[in-house]
């Protein structure tokens, strides 16, 4: 009797506990919807588990080092290029997602390497100053507060990634983030070695809504996917009038994905009008995905933290890949964390 029922045990065994594919992703933390997660799970029958990074420039050693064969997502990309020629990506098939249809076509400017589309925008957003109210009195919502000695109120943290800091540096002296000129790049190398004197360090952004809530540091430089405000009504960010770079972040398969197909699902699953609205939603971010909009809290809609007003807009700059120049930022980045 109990040798005719083991072929049957088996079969319960297995159609109670079913194997399924993992979708392995490296992103920011907190970068996702838990709920958006465990609603593609259950949707397409697989687990998702993550590993983190700090920085695009993590990504990009990360992926290097091995990581192109053991991710199949990875979340946080800015140019696209800057991991394509570098042959980290995959291409993605176009067929396998139709929901890139939604995209808001302003926003698709850094997911194509030539014709080839490498990445999916996610999110955009601003670089500004995440900092504790003022008891006395306004501040001036300008990068001065960090850059300028003068106009200094408090301790700070600086971000740390290159493009961003330096970028900050290069608007506040009304210049382009992507400026190869070298006589603006000297500039604002020599803003950012001084104010890194003055400063309580670099921190990765990530970390910073932490250390202004729990009043280690008054200001940061931060990007506003990260501000808390709502967790803590004393806290408040800006983006400066000089202008910023901009976020506009994307997803990409990684050049050898083990799970490539399950991969461009998750996308499709992403940029889908009420999953993007509830992403944004969640993470207090803006989306790129013009048919989420309808769906976005009418709140956030109005909150110029989010969607700052077209005078603002008109001062936020897309940072590039500039190929054989980026070497100059690289140069200025070592030079600023040597002094």
């Amino acid at each position: 009797m109990l040798r005719r029922l083991l072929p049957t045990l088996a079969l319960l065994l297995v159609g109670c506990n079913p194997s399924r594919p993992t979708l392995n992703i490296l992103s920011f933390p907190d970068y996702f919807d838990p709920q958006v997660i465990a609603g593609f799970e259950k949707a397409f029958h697989c687990q998702v588990k993550f590993d983190y990074m700090d920085s695009g420039d993590a990504a990009v050693a990360k992926l290097a080092a091995g990581g192109a064969s053991v991710y199949d997502l990875l979340g946080g990309i800015g140019d696209s290029t800057t991991f394509s020629k570098q042959g980290l990506l995959s291409p993605l098939r176009l067929e396998n997602i139709p929901n890139l249809k939604n995209i808001d076509p302003q926003f698709d400017l850094l997911s194509f390497d030539g014709p080839v589309r490498y990445s999916a925008p996610y999110l955009w957003g601003t670089t500004g100053l995440y900092v504790r109210k003022p008891t006395n009195g306004p501040l001036e919502e300008s990068w001065g507060l960090l850059f300028d000695p003068a106009q200094q109120r408090g301790s700070f943290f600086l971000v740390n990634e290159h493009r961003t800091c330096i970028g900050a540096a290069l608007r506040y002296k009304g210049y382009s983030v992507n400026s190869t000129d070298p006589k603006e790049l000297a500039e604002a190398r020599d803003l950012v070695i001084e104010a890194k004197r003055r400063s309580l360090g670099f921190l990765d952004g990530t970390a910073v809504r932490n250390r202004i809530q729990t009043k280690g540091a008054d200001m940061a430089m931060a990007w506003n996917e990260i501000i808390g405000e709502s967790e803590d009504p004393e806290t408040h960010y800006f983006m400066p009038r000089e202008g910023c770079p901009m976020i506009l972040d994307g997803l990409g398969i990684p050049a050898k994905a083990p799970h490539r197909d399950l991969a461009e699902k998750f996308i499709n699953y992403l940029l889908d009008p009420r999953i993007g609205a509830q992403t944004a939603t969640f993470l207090r971010a803006a989306t790129p995905n013009q048919a989420a909009l309808e769906f976005i809290n009418p709140a956030d809609r109005k909150n110029p933290a989010i969607y700052p007003p077209p005078e603002l807009r008109a001062r936020i700059e897309v940072v590039r890949d500039l190929g054989s120049q980026n070497r100059l930022y690289d140069e200025i980045w070592t030079q600023i964390k040597a002094k």
